[in-house]
């Protein structure tokens, strides 16, 4: 067991929970959960209360990765390839979520968002679990209500707790949210033997999913639609696969 260790830096000292490996082999230092620390508050509020958030036609949620910056991790990477090839960039916003909270993906460089290492996945004590769901639930909520008249569409790319606390949180507000990838693909890939038996966002049925879903959408924006896309929820109602 390798011993538990303070890093020092700006804010509140991290403690180094425990060591793993990613995939590839390499050790992750995990902090300690971040969506208790102060200045990942601080750095909400800041989004929420401060920072204008420029209109487009569609708002996509991706889930926050343990690499840093996002948008380097080896999912993001993906995620944007499978992005840029459908849709202009002067089209869509990305917002990353999840443990770190609701960030817009222009800011994965401000402090503290790449200043941490977290896998809720990881996390066995079901207080930290339901505490996550709480806040989370609370800073989707915000986002959503601040960014009501900000975008036409809004997709969320997502599984596991980051999907569930979207769903409450677009339910609570009122303000429609696609969900990919669907339920009944979650259900066909699903493998109880696995650690994460939903498995990745990088797994290829559901990559296949999520480029037929910007798709759509990007067919509904060339067509000046307001409706949601075939296979996808109408967007009167609130989240839903």
């Amino acid at each position: 067991m390798r011993e538990k260790r303070i890093v020092p830096g700006a804010g509140a000292p991290r403690r180094v929970a425990r060591i793993v490996q990613e995939r590839h082999g390499n050790d992750i230092e995990l902090f300690d959960p971040p969506f208790y620390r102060r200045e990942f508050e601080d750095a909400y509020r800041f989004i929420i209360d401060d920072y204008r958030v420029a209109p487009k036609e569609i708002a996509l949620f991706l889930p926050c990765a343990v690499r840093k910056p996002y948008s380097q991790s080896p999912s993001h990477k993906l995620f944007r390839r499978i992005i840029d090839g459908v849709l202009a960039p002067t089209d869509y916003h990305i917002v990353i979520f999840g443990t770190c909270g609701t960030v817009p993906a222009e800011l994965e460089g401000m402090y503290p968002y790449r200043n941490y290492h977290y896998m809720l996945g990881k996390t066995t004590d079901e207080r930290v679990r339901r505490d996550f769901h709480r806040i989370e639930v609370y800073r989707l909520k915000g986002y959503l209500e601040k960014t009501r008249d900000t975008y036409r569409h809004r997709l969320a790319y997502c599984i596991g707790p980051f999907r569930k606390a979207m769903v409450e949180a677009a339910e609570e507000t009122g303000i429609a949210v696609d969900l990919l990838p669907s339920d009944p693909m979650i259900e066909r890939l699903y493998d109880i033997d696995c650690p994460f038996p939903e498995g990745s966002l990088s797994m290829q049925g559901y990559i296949d999913e999520f480029r037929e879903g910007l798709e759509r959408l990007a067919g509904m924006i060339r067509a000046g639609e307001t409706t949601a896309p075939e296979g996808c929820p109408e967007r009167q109602g609130p989240a839903r696969a």
